[in-house]
């Protein structure tokens, strides 16, 4: 494997990525955020953690982006057809409380696959979301037939990958959920954040109730959540209030 690297190779043959130290990963992880090589990097932390190849995804506010979310993927394209739409839908069905509780937190899933150019048509996935700035993403994992992915690594990959992302794509992932809020938008949740009734919003901003309670619906639709408290939640978590 050629790392193009400015100095000696990170590793040398045979590459065996599973005895690298992070600090060494983190190394070739620069010099590909310096040459713009995402499926270089993506495909180091793959190895890195064991697994057999990597789908790497952005959770964007409207689940009708399908596979646009996907960054970046080694899988066969019927696979990421499959899995990569799986995966968005699954998400975008998720509260805002559980996407926060499942952050870092490997989840392991076993599908039937037929044909794609696989081995085994028995596999195990590993999915892993993390946040990266304000955006958050979903790394899954294709794991390798009769292996235990270490969860521990696993997790280490993630913050990794977290970092990796957080670099390569600050100028490319422009369009959030929270940059579709209006500034009224913004200011309603704000004051909602602070314990405040429609009514009382409304005597403050000086609308009627029907404007701020249509506000606040809108707010809720674009951050994808059901309830007052859900959309307060994913305000602070993106820094909104």
């Amino acid at each position: 494997m050629d790392w193009d690297l400015p100095e000696r190779p990170l590793v040398t043959a045979p590459v065996d990525l599973s005895s690298v130290s992070s600090e060494q990963l983190v190394q070739h992880l620069k010099s590909c955020i310096e040459t713009g090589n995402v499926a270089g990097g993506l495909s180091a932390l793959s190895k890195f953690v064991g697994a057999d190849g990597y789908l790497l995804a952005r959770q964007e506010l409207n689940s009708e982006n399908g596979l646009d979310n996907v960054l970046s993927s080694d899988w066969p394209f019927d696979l990421v057809r499959k899995r990569g739409a799986e995966l968005i839908a699954r998400l975008a069905r998720t509260t805002e409380l559980e996407k926060c509780l499942s952050v870092l937190q490997p989840a392991f899933s076993v599908a039937t696959e037929e044909g794609y150019g696989l081995e085994t048509q028995s596999c195990e996935y590993c999915t892993i979301i993390f946040n990266a700035g304000r955006n958050r993403y979903c790394l899954m994992f294709l794991c390798p037939a009769d292996v235990i992915l270490s969860q521990q690594r696993l997790r280490e990959t993630a913050m990794l990958t977290s970092y990796f992302a957080s670099l390569m794509f600050q100028d490319v992932t422009k369009v959030t959920r929270e940059m579709d809020l209006t500034d009224r938008e913004l200011e309603c949740l704000y004051w909602i954040a602070e314990g405040k009734t429609s009514d009382e919003i409304a005597t403050i901003i000086g609308i009627s109730k029907n404007t701020i309670n249509n506000y606040i619906t809108s707010v809720m639709r674009k951050t994808a959540t059901r309830t007052r408290s859900e959309a307060i939640a994913y305000a602070v978590r993106h820094n909104l209030v």
